[in-house]
């Protein structure tokens, strides 16, 4: 036979205490891929502890080609209205630099302001664009995980926004697994590789490869600022957020403030 356990009356926990505040400083929202493997533990890695990231996801599929990044916006609307419903962050980013290309900066925050109206919207295209002009770079040398036409989508970004590319190299991928499986000394060898001596900088697009760990060597060992994606996001969106506390170990970019 069963045996019916007694009704159980909870007891309430009659503490006194004070509420720790959620991100205390402010509060960031990635929408990141569906595919993604990298970005949260990169942007987390960089971000200080008394700023909190949160995140959702966009339907997306590999490969990572131009027409498969294009289709993706499409889902961005809905990805905004999950990130903390009736709380809200202080800013948003969307996670991918080859789609942010392949679609433009303003559909990108214009999607994203359909699902959560008025909040400040960064990317990593227009965070590395800003991160440049702000340590004075206007040649550049470019690396990307990608395959050549998104690769060229994202130098053309560039481009199109007044600077000149010294050189562009991709590692030719075509899928989010093998862009985070790409080992950090790899992707330092690459943009030793990339540079040319008249790039004022390197970029290193993508936040699914694992290059912010690697900027502050790549520096040093080249002698003038490398910008990657992560790194450039975390950067432009604590400003959005009027966050002034150092933040360090993740390259020269740090020193500066975006140029008015």
């Amino acid at each position: 036979m069963m045996s019916v356990s007694p009704a159980v009356t909870p007891e309430p926990v009659n503490l006194s205490y004070s509420p720790d505040p959620v991100g205390p400083a402010g509060r960031i929202g990635l929408i990141t891929l569906a595919t993604d493997f990298n970005s949260e533990d990169d942007l987390r890695g960089i971000l200080p502890a008394d700023v909190r990231l949160f995140t959702t996801r966009i339907e997306n599929a590999n490969p990572v080609t131009v027409d498969n990044l294009r289709a993706m916006a499409n889902d961005l609307p809905r990805a905004a209205r999950t990130l903390l419903p009736g709380y809200g962050v202080d800013v948003a980013i969307f996670g991918c630099t080859s789609g942010t290309a392949v679609t433009g900066s303003d559909k990108i925050a214009a999607l994203i302001n359909q699902g959560m109206p008025g909040v400040s919207v960064t990317n990593p295209l227009l965070a590395g664009e800003l991160a440049l002009k702000a340590v004075g770079a206007q040649k550049i040398a470019i690396v990307t995980p990608y395959l050549a036409d998104v690769t060229r989508s994202v130098a053309d970004g560039f481009i199109n926004k007044g600077f000149t590319t010294t050189r562009v190299m991709g590692f030719g991928l075509d899928n989010d697994f093998d862009m985070t499986a790409l080992p950090p000394d790899a992707i330092l060898k690459a943009a030793l590789n990339a540079d040319t001596p008249d790039a004022d900088a390197v970029f290193i697009s993508c936040t699914a490869i694992r290059s912010a760990e690697i900027v502050a060597e790549a520096e040093q060992k080249l002698g003038k600022p490398v910008i990657t994606s992560n790194q450039a996001l975390i950067w432009h969106a604590l400003h959005l957020m009027k966050y002034t506390k150092p933040v360090t170990g993740f390259g020269t970019l740090f020193d500066h403030a975006p140029q008015p």
